[in-house]
């Protein structure tokens, strides 16, 4: 389509995801009583603080019903941690009446003050980001790197990158998404001038891209995407991010730029799969799903999925090493997880052919020979192609026996699932999937009637 076409998109969508004033207003009045707040409460006390406001909040790349406020009180590096944390929860307590203490690399504190999320996390005031002593204590710089740069007109291209990857289901930087943070939407703006330039340069992307804001050089990352950090060269800022996620940004991408529409933006919600329409796409397919479901162990996110995904990895691979073959893998979790396999073979013959050595290799062939020949519970041995061969029963002879047996517990699992499976797990196959259609519809949606 016309290049006119899509700049009308993209200033209907920069107008829709601007914050009008009045919740512009309500968000930087409560985002002042946060800081007067928790600058009062560090007065109150003996440590050296500076209280500063960072994130999207600080630099208006926030979305309309974002809501959210991020609050950093920065300690003297010379604190140990322990002291850090306690201080940094009191502070934070005093700021939010109600909050919860919540955790990541250490405790912070969150709570809701006048309808806003607000968080309030401790970090060490470090002369230089390269010097951090906790992931958090580069924030600060990454705040101040972009509020250097960004003017109103670029926060607004912002926001309009940052609705584009919502819309796609490609934004977070958590470990369940492995997406595009914030931080590196907002890098990605600056490197590309607008929407736009972000648009047009992620569609001709290569299959391996290197971006270095403030031109450090040299160092090198093994990930799909790397933005070298311009506070802190020894670190990638989209390393979290999944091929698949830059993949998927790189589909959308072109999409939009082949049909710019202001739906891209604004996608209506996925309906979820129903217990009859799950059953009848098992249908449909023809093979075996086979799912292991058992109480979620109780982690954050950031904790849990890497270990659901190692586990997914660990029995797949099993299941194709038993012969198998895993068509799909899926993992999701709610208060209950999921290990999903998608079998084309569900089922083999009860005997698996085993090769020994070849016969002109004497000692080994002999001895292979040696531990068969009586058996009574295989077939040969014999020669088949120059070597000795012996069929014996198969020890697994469908997936079901493998997964309910305790060679399931030899394959690589994460250390919290394989105490949660350790407990007791339900083993679901076949269209009876249908069952977690209530708990998982949308995951089950996103499965059966995937899309980029």
């Amino acid at each position: 389509m016309a290049e006119a076409d899509l700049d009308a998109v993209l200033a209907t969508v920069r107008d829709r995801v601007t914050p009008d004033a009045d919740e512009r207003a309500h968000l930087e009045s409560v985002a002042e009583t946060a800081l007067e707040r928790a600058r009062a409460a560090v007065d109150a006390r003996d440590v050296a603080a500076t209280v500063l406001l960072v994130g999207s909040a600080s630099r208006d790349t926030w979305l309309p019903g974002e809501r959210d406020v991020d609050v950093f009180v920065a300690v003297p590096p010379s604190l140990d941690r322990a002291t850090l944390e306690s201080f940094g929860l009191a502070v934070g307590h005093a700021t939010l009446d109600g909050g919860e203490e919540a955790y990541a690399e250490h405790p912070y504190v969150t709570g809701v003050l006048d309808g806003v999320d607000v968080d309030v996390v401790p970090c060490y005031a470090v002369a230089e980001a390269a010097d951090s002593q906790s992931a958090v204590d580069r924030t600060p710089f990454h705040a101040a790197y972009v509020e250097d740069r960004l003017d109103e007109s670029l926060a607004a291209e912002v926001r309009v990158v940052k609705q584009f990857l919502v819309a796609i289901g490609s934004y977070g930087s958590d470990l369940r998404t492995r997406g595009f943070s914030g931080y590196l939407t907002e890098l990605l703006v600056l490197e590309y001038g607008d929407a736009r330039g972000v648009l047009e340069a992620v569609a001709d992307w290569p299959t391996r891209v290197r971006l270095d804001p403030a031109g450090h050089g040299a160092v090198e990352f093994d990930d799909p995407l790397v933005v070298v950090d311009p506070t802190d060269p020894a670190r990638n800022v989209a390393a979290v991010c999944s091929a698949e996620r830059v993949a998927r940004l790189q589909h959308h991408a072109r999409s939009v730029l082949e049909t710019p529409r202001v739906e891209a933006w604004f996608p209506p919600p996925r309906e979820p799969l129903d217990a009859e329409a799950v059953a009848a796409h098992v249908r449909a397919r023809g093979t075996t799903p086979v799912a292991l479901v058992f109480e979620a162990p109780d982690l954050l996110d950031d904790e849990l999925y890497p270990q659901l995904r190692k586990s997914l990895a660990g029995v797949g691979d099993a299941l194709d090493r038993l012969g198998f073959e895993t068509l799909r893998r899926a993992t999701f979790a709610n208060d209950r997880a999921v290990l999903l396999f998608e079998l084309a073979v569900p089922t083999l013959p009860a005997v698996e052919r085993h090769e020994g050595p070849p016969v002109a290799v004497r000692e080994h062939a002999e001895a292979f020979y040696a531990r068969y020949a009586d058996d009574p519970t295989v077939y040969g041995p014999f020669v088949d192609g120059g070597r000795y061969v012996v069929e014996r029963e198969r020890e697994w002879p469908t997936a079901v026996s493998y997964l309910e047996s305790d060679a399931l517990f030899e394959a690589r699992l994460g250390p919290a699932v394989d105490a949660a499976l350790g407990r007791g797990y339900e083993l679901v196959t076949g269209e009876s999937l249908a069952t977690l259609a209530e708990e998982f519809g949308h995951e089950l949606a996103d499965y059966f009637e995937p899309a980029p």
